[in-house]
C-alpha cells in the first residue's frame, strides 16, 4: 500500500510542462465555462472551479467511484490505474498511480478541474497543475463521516448538489441504523490485515479504523504511533485478537492461503471460533460510497449474535 509520496516523473524539463501550461491557457476560452466559483479544499487552498467543470481528471479511484456515483461518468476525461469501480471507469485514459502521477499527460486532457486526495497525491504534482492554470481541488477523508461530507463537496463543485445531497443522506440512514444496534454491547477486539507480506496493519488516523470502531469492534493496532505499522506474528499471538479480517491487495490463491495460514494457530480466540475472514479490499480501502457495504459486513462479521434483518 502506497503512502508515501515519491518524487513526480520529470523526465523532460522543466520548461516542458511552462510550454503545456501556456498552451492551455491559449486553449481555456476555447472549453472553460465563463461562469467561475470559489471553493476552499482541505489544505486551506483557494480554487476557482468554472460552473459546471465539463472536463474532469479524478486523482484516486475512490474520487472515480464517487464521480461515477453522482452521474458524472461522462464528464471524467482520465483517471488513476486501479479505477477499476464502476467497470466503466476501466475504460476511461490513465494519468499514472495516484501516488505517482504523470503530470504533463493530466495536462494534455484538457481538464477544467482535477480533483485529488491529500492521503497518497503527490503535493508537487498539486503545485505543477496549479502553476498551469488548473483548478486542482484536493480533498481528505479520514473518517467515514469524511467520506460522506466529501460527496457533498463533489457534488457543489460539480453542479450536482441534490444527487450528492440523497447519496449521502441515504448513506447516514444506514449508518445510524448500525450505531443504534451496537451502542452499549460488548465489543470484540480485531486484528485487520491489510497487506500479506509484510503483514500491516492500521491505527486510529484512518478510516478503516473508525470503520471498526462504527461496526462495534476495537481495533488491535489502534494506539501504533505509525499510520500504517508493520505487524509481528508474535505480536499478534500475544495479543490474541477474537476476530481477524483480511483486506489485502492479493487476489487469487494467495489470498485464501492467507486466510488458512492462520489456522496453524489454534491458540488465537480467532481461530478457536472460527473468526477469520476475507473482505474484498476495494470495500475497506477506499472511501467511497461502497464504504458503507464493508462497515455492514464488518457489523455483521463482529457481532453475528445480534438481529441484523434491518441491515441491507
Amino acid at each position: 500500500m502506497e503512502k508515501h509520496f515519491p518524487a513526480v516523473n520529470t523526465r523532460r524539463p522543466y520548461r516542458s510542462l511552462c510550454r503545456w501550461a501556456m498552451v492551455l491557457v491559449m486553449m481555456t476560452a476555447m472549453w472553460s465555462p465563463a461562469v467561475a466559483a470559489n471553493f476552499s479544499d482541505s489544505l486551506g487552498r483557494r480554487v476557482d472551479v468554472p460552473l459546471p467543470p465539463a472536463r474532469i481528471v479524478s486523482l484516486a479511484p475512490n474520487l472515480t467511484e464517487i464521480l461515477y456515483a453522482l452521474g458524472l461518468g461522462d464528464r471524467i476525461v482520465a483517471v488513476t490505474q486501479f479505477s477499476t469501480h464502476p467497470t466503466e471507469a476501466s475504460r476511461k485514459p490513465r494519468v499514472g498511480s495516484y501516488a505517482r502521477l504523470n503530470v504533463e499527460k493530466i495536462i494534455s486532457m484538457r481538464p477544467d478541474l482535477v480533483i485529488g486526495t491529500k492521503d497518497g497525491n503527490n503535493p508537487r504534482t498539486v503545485k505543477l497543475l496549479d502553476q498551469a492554470g488548473i483548478p486542482v481541488y484536493v480533498v481528505n477523508p479520514r473518517k467515514v463521516m469524511d467520506m460522506v461530507s466529501t460527496i457533498r463537496e463533489v457534488g457543489k463543485l460539480c453542479g450536482a448538489e441534490k444527487k450528492a445531497q440523497k447519496l449521502a443522506s441515504r448513506l447516514e440512514i444506514r449508518m445510524r441504523r448500525i450505531s443504534r444496534k451496537t451502542a452499549g454491547i460488548e465489543k470484540p477486539l480485531v486484528f485487520l490485515q491489510i497487506n500479506i507480506k509484510p503483514m500491516m496493519s492500521v491505527n486510529r488516523n484512518t478510516y478503516h479504523h473508525d470503520v471498526i470502531r462504527l461496526a462495534g469492534g476495537r481495533n488491535m493496532t489502534g494506539d501504533e504511533p505509525i499510520t500504517y505499522p508493520r505487524i509481528s506474528l508474535e505480536e499478534v499471538l500475544q495479543r490474541n485478537p477474537e476476530v481477524i479480517i483480511i483486506s489485502s491487495m492479493e487476489r487469487g490463491g494467495r489470498y485464501e492461503k492467507a486466510r488458512r495460514s492462520w489456522y496453524r494457530w489454534a491458540t488465537l480466540r480467532a481461530v478457536k471460533n472460527n473468526r477469520v475472514h476475507l473482505v474484498n479490499s476495494d470495500l475497506l480501502d477506499r472511501p467511497s460510497p461502497r464504504l458503507m457495504s464493508g462497515l455492514e459486513i464488518l457489523v455483521r462479521l463482529f457481532h453475528p449474535e445480534l438481529d441484523w434483518g434491518g441491515i441491507k
